[in-house]
């Protein structure tokens, strides 16, 4: 591999503050879900990862056990996830009906934003924006 130039470099920083700043410009939707930012997170995993362990969940979310066991109470008190005994000492962690709702919703908030956002800009500029969209998809799923 060769050695990052100066310019590989600056576009990596640059694309590092955009990708924040996207998130947290389509982040200000996630109110309206009702439920926390961590909250959220734990939701999201269980939505793109299927369901996990309880030590999955604090592994992916950087946090203790414990951390995650309040959390997980918590989201299953809302109705939006279910636990199922796999042993006598873990259990799986799943999305409800309730919970994948919730995370749909939320996608459409966010990305009614971005939509929104994007619309007014000339069709060669979103054309650009697609463009870097696949680049970054591209560079940061290793099954690519």
């Amino acid at each position: 591999m060769a050695k990052p130039s100066m310019r590989t470099e600056q576009v990596a920083d640059q694309l590092h503050a955009a990708a924040i700043r996207l998130l947290r410009y389509v982040r200000k939707e996630d109110v309206a879900s009702g439920v926390t930012g961590a909250q959220l997170s734990v939701l999201s995993v269980l939505a793109f990862g299927g369901p996990q362990t309880l030590g999955a969940l604090a592994t992916a979310e950087q946090v203790k056990p414990p951390t995650m066991s309040q959390l997980v109470s918590e989201l299953e008190r809302l109705g939006l996830v279910a636990r199922k005994p796999i042993d006598r000492r873990s259990q799986e962690i799943s999305l409800t009906r309730k919970g994948r709702s919730l995370m749909e919703a939320g996608r459409r908030r966010r990305l009614a934003r971005l939509t929104k956002a994007i619309a007014d800009l000339p069709p060669e500029q979103i054309d650009r924006l697609a463009q870097a969209a696949g680049l970054m998809v591209a560079i940061t799923d290793p099954a690519l």
